[in-house]
């Protein structure tokens, strides 16, 4: 795994599964996910490359690019899409690649790779080993084409001394996992169709609604607004090649709620608070257990990252998308096509006026049937099953 613990919680529950059904499992991953798998079945080595050690390779792109102005000058797509090949492909992989291999001498072969959408090293390795390579739900996942990153997953395996493969750009080769409905996915134009289970409804165990939020008000709307988990990660770096500036995004977003006629609770990931003059009916908090509180509220206000998009779905709850950087862009997109919800735009006003319309209950049936949709699907100890066949050799790949 790789990215933020996000990344970490969306295979959480394939480890699980994989665990409990007595696979032997080793899950390599950065430092800052580790806690994620705490308690899970499985042995944890967090020996990965970070996501900050992959941004410190951004700036012979950035240089390419025109530097600083001509970044300002690029559309949301146009920046995720010039980074893309080097957060997720670019030399720090290389390393991740060799420790994998270090790791393969100590636990021997694997029978599988399972990887989060956007982790390569995991796949340049199993493809190396010649055994099948799965990517696991993840927002990177959904827009990372093998197109994107062909090139520079060209470049890691003359680094590595890898054989090239005879189709470069097949990235997805053994297939994908998804926790969408195929109907509607979240995955780009172009990606591998994905073979879709329900997610798991209870990702932290034992989770329990604050005795605050039980107390609000039951005869107002609830609305939950937050940031995600990478966004104050970026703070607390103190906002070096930071995409986004997280303490004007929460201005951006409490502005907002303020103006709401409804109950809010808002997340603040730790970011301070104390500077906004916030009236009653805005509830802050550092952390709530949002898959939790999903299942009462009635709109979601979020940057746009998968989890959350996914989260608010099955529970039929509607998005006000706000996206910040990375697939958020492309997610606030997806999310108003496919009549989810709304892609705000980035003032309070507009995103106020986006959360008014959508408490009017305007979206309320493509959502109901997006949820409908996705409680159809197998759940997700299912995937055992299906992961076997493919270890095994029983089918060439994972089919929809």
């Amino acid at each position: 795994m790789t990215g933020s613990p996000s990344h970490g919680r969306a295979v959480l529950p394939f480890v699980r599964a994989l665990g409990a059904a007595g696979h032997d499992v080793v899950v390599a991953c950065p430092p800052d996910v580790a806690p994620v798998l705490d308690g899970a079945p499985a042995r944890v080595e967090p020996v990965l490359a970070t996501m900050a050690s992959a941004a410190e390779h951004l700036g012979p792109v950035v240089e390419r690019l025109g530097g600083a102005p001509a970044l300002a000058r690029l559309s949301p797509t146009e920046l995720t899409t010039a980074m893309l090949p080097t957060l997720f492909a670019g030399p720090q992989v290389t390393g991740s690649a060799r420790t994998l291999l270090g790791l393969v001498d100590v636990h021997g072969k694997p029978d599988l790779v399972l990887r989060d959408g956007g982790e390569t090293a995991g796949f340049l390795v199993a493809e190396h080993l010649g055994v099948p390579c799965v990517s696991a739900p993840s927002g990177a996942g959904n827009v990372l084409g093998p197109d994107v990153v062909a090139a520079a997953l060209s470049e890691r395996r003359r680094e590595l001394g890898f054989a090239e493969p005879g189709d470069a750009a097949a990235l997805h080769r053994w297939g994908r996992l998804d926790c969408m409905p195929a109907a509607f996915s979240l995955a780009a134009p172009g990606m591998a169709a994905a073979r879709a289970f329900r997610q798991d409804d209870e990702v932290v165990r034992g989770e329990v609604l604050p005795g605050w939020v039980a107390a609000l008000p039951a005869g107002r709307p609830l609305v939950v607004a937050g940031l995600g988990t990478a966004m104050p990660m970026m703070a607390g770096r103190g906002g070096r090649r930071a995409p986004v500036d997280p303490a004007a995004a929460l201005r951006t977003v409490a502005a907002a709620v303020s103006r709401l006629d409804a109950e809010v609770v808002l997340a603040t990931g730790g970011l301070p608070v104390d500077d906004l003059d916030l009236p009653a009916h805005v509830h802050t908090a550092a952390w709530v257990p949002q898959p939790l509180l999903l299942q009462c509220a009635d709109l979601f206000l979020t940057h746009g990252g998968y989890n959350g998009v996914r989260e608010a779905v099955r529970h039929g709850v509607p998005l006000a998308v706000l996206p910040q950087f990375g697939d958020q862009e492309h997610n606030a997109r997806r999310v108003a096509e496919l009549g989810l919800g709304e892609h705000c735009p980035p003032d309070p006003d507009g995103v106020a006026e986006a959360c008014a319309r959508l408490l009017d209950g305007s979206t309320r049936t493509g959502v109901r049937a997006a949820q409908r949709a996705m409680l159809a699907l197998p759940p997700v100890g299912d995937a055992v099953g299906a992961l076997e066949d493919l270890a095994a050799g029983r089918v060439a790949a994972l089919t929809p």
